[in-house]
């Protein structure tokens, strides 16, 4: 798919309009990988915690369960975010949305964690990279954490039809090791809703 044709919001939107949570291989209904990265970090509660590439996942309604106070969401289509938001009818004053490109966001706070599940490995050009560990390194206060998450070196190639970026442990360690140290990582294989396994790695980097 040529980059220059490619409309990266409108394809989100589409297919957040078209499919439903679980006509998506991102499906997860608990993220236990992302939860027990955020609980190792053994910050308090009111720890500012945002979610990058959020969507409509299920991460935010177990943070809300565990009594996390302070967090946002960020996605790239309006129509996962308003459909997260319709699950939160009542249960919404700790969450602030976002709708925002990665690419194009930038930050008016701080935060104590930043969690990335699928959302980085779509960034393939050098200069988005590039733009991500800049906004990454401003974003997370000193001492706070970076929790990443993408197709491993033996994951798939393209997710909902686009190409994606592969990393390994120390490729991402590479990425981002001006402002952050690893604290740990892990090798998982992620069920998708239609019987096949997209191998996942996850690191948690904490700011130097």
């Amino acid at each position: 798919m040529d980059n220059a044709e490619f409309n990266r919001k409108k394809h989100w939107d589409t297919i957040y309009q078209t499919k439903s949570l679980k006509e998506v291989s991102w499906y997860q209904p608990t993220p236990q990988t992302s939860l027990n990265l955020i609980e190792a970090t053994n910050l308090p509660l009111n720890a500012k915690i945002i979610d990058i590439g959020g969507g409509d996942s299920f991460l935010v309604d177990h943070l809300l369960s565990k009594n996390y106070k302070d967090i946002s969401v960020l996605d790239i289509s309006n129509h996962a975010i308003e459909r997260a938001k319709n699950r939160f009818r009542v249960n919404s004053e700790n969450i602030t949305w976002i709708v925002s490109d990665i690419s194009d966001f930038t930050p008016v706070e701080q935060y104590d964690i930043w969690h990335d599940r699928a959302a980085f490995h779509f960034l393939t050009e050098n200069v988005e990279i590039d733009k991500y560990v800049t906004t990454v390194s401003k974003a997370v206060k000193s001492g706070g954490y970076l929790i990443i998450g993408t197709f491993s070196e033996q994951g798939p190639t393209k997710c909902s039809g686009i190409a994606i970026k592969q990393y390994s442990k120390d490729s991402l360690t590479e990425v981002f090791n001006a402002e952050f140290e690893l604290v740990d990582s892990i090798t998982i294989d992620h069920p998708t809703p239609f019987n096949t396994l997209q191998n996942f790695v996850f690191c948690s980097f904490k700011k130097k």
